[in-house]
């Protein structure tokens, strides 16, 4: 029998006050929609992710944040016997699902499983623009992290 004790970091925060930047993954890893599938692939495996956002937006603040989808590994895999005739904007799901980084967590968990969404673009409300994803594994990560009722003898 294994006897776990909560992560060293783990907070006492009640899950009510965790938000959606707590949990969050601050890089946003994106291309545009002209983009080869078989580049998308390749940024997946560059950066040990499992989606690909397809958005464009300009440098400049005050320029229009323009967000058509997300590719995932699952979509990249379906497309293999004709993935050098797709690009990331043919093969994206829409519409993107989003969050603001200020949502509580349980709430955006909630949207992931009401709309079957892996992965939220977190968006930052005063300037629209994403600023980070949400995927089930940090929502995990989160849920672990916080005191359970009765974790004095579990099993691994």
């Amino acid at each position: 029998m294994t006897t776990c004790s909560p992560a060293a970091n783990a907070t006492t925060a009640v899950p009510d006050a965790t938000t959606v930047g707590d949990a969050m993954s601050p890089t946003l890893i994106h291309c545009s929609p002209h983009t080869p599938l078989r580049v998308v692939a390749r940024m997946m495996a560059t950066h040990g992710i499992h989606a690909v956002y397809v958005f464009d937006y300009g440098v400049e603040d005050d320029e229009t944040v323009s967000i058509w989808g997300i590719v995932s590994d699952l979509d990249l895999v379906a497309s293999w016997p004709v993935i050098d005739q797709r690009t990331a904007g043919s093969t994206a799901v829409q519409p993107l699902v989003t969050v603001s980084v200020d949502e509580r967590l349980e709430r955006a968990a909630q949207k992931m499983a009401e709309t079957g969404s892996a992965h939220l673009a977190v968006i930052e409300p005063k300037t629209g623009r994403p600023v980070g994803v949400l995927s089930t594994l940090d929502v995990a990560r989160a849920i672990g992290a916080l005191p359970g009722e009765s974790e004095t003898n579990e099993t691994a």
